[in-house]
């Protein structure tokens, strides 16, 4: 399983869902280019320091995301509010990809619409609600995908 963020906006959520990540054991990527600095020096002062554990992966542009992706025989899910199916609805297999979007703007839609509906995956909120805080969101999503997969290997 891989977590990614689509051109991430808050350095303490990307900390978080990083950390989050290492304990998992599953790689983060990042695509698009953050709207922070993620330099070693950067990663160092905030104190980070677990970065240096972290599987990290790099992509310029969703297109070079999507193609790595799919070559490697992963399944991409968008996790976005205007999702068709709900994430515990899903059966997650191992090569599984969570794609998240900004915190301001999420996905754009250009995305959504390269994407097949039923890859597209929300977490059910009440209806005045905002969002979900997105390191909250990819900690749910996760490790329901974790679970699933546990439950598979030790029944």
């Amino acid at each position: 399983m891989e977590i990614a963020l689509f051109r991430p906006e808050i350095p303490p959520n990307t900390g978080n869902i990083a950390r989050l990540c290492v304990n998992a054991g599953v790689p983060l990527s990042i695509v698009g280019e953050p709207s922070f600095d993620l330099s070693e020096k950067a990663v160092r002062r905030a104190g980070l320091d677990y970065w240096k554990d972290l599987d990290l992966r790099r992509f310029p542009d969703f297109e070079t995301f999507r193609s790595k992706k799919e070559a490697e025989g992963s399944r991409i899910f968008l996790v976005s509010k205007f999702g068709t199916r709900v994430y515990w609805d899903v059966d997650f297999e191992k090569n599984d990809v969570f794609l998240f979007g900004r915190e301001t703007s999420g996905l754009p839609e250009e995305i959504h619409k390269s994407c097949p509906p039923d890859h597209i995956i929300s977490l059910p909120m009440a209806e005045v609600s905002r969002s979900i805080n997105l390191s909250n969101a990819v900690a749910i999503v996760l490790y329901e995908a974790l679970r699933q997969e546990k439950t598979r290997t030790n029944p």
